[in-house]
């Protein structure tokens, strides 16, 4: 569900950005990405272009993602091993 979210509001600030509208700040496309929508973050960012050459938005929101892999890969391994 916050994936769905976060897709929709890169959606809503790129569509913003076209229309020279009021922004959504980067503060919060990031926190959407790091309470669980990094994935649709990420795919609504190749799919839209949207904020794809923008430096450190683009490092940070990678950022968030690669740690979002790591712990489901840990939390996966910690159950494989525990049985």
């Amino acid at each position: 569900m916050v994936n769905i979210a976060a897709y929709v509001a890169f959606a809503r600030d790129k569509a913003a950005a076209i229309a020279g509208a009021r922004r959504i700040s980067e503060d919060r496309l990031l926190a959407l990405a790091f309470l669980g929508g990094s994935i649709g973050a990420k795919i609504a960012q190749m799919a839209l272009r949207h904020k794809i050459r923008k430096e450190p938005f683009r490092q940070q929101l990678n950022g968030i993602l690669a740690v979002q892999i790591v712990a489901m890969a840990a939390i996966y391994s910690i159950s494989y091993l525990a049985g």
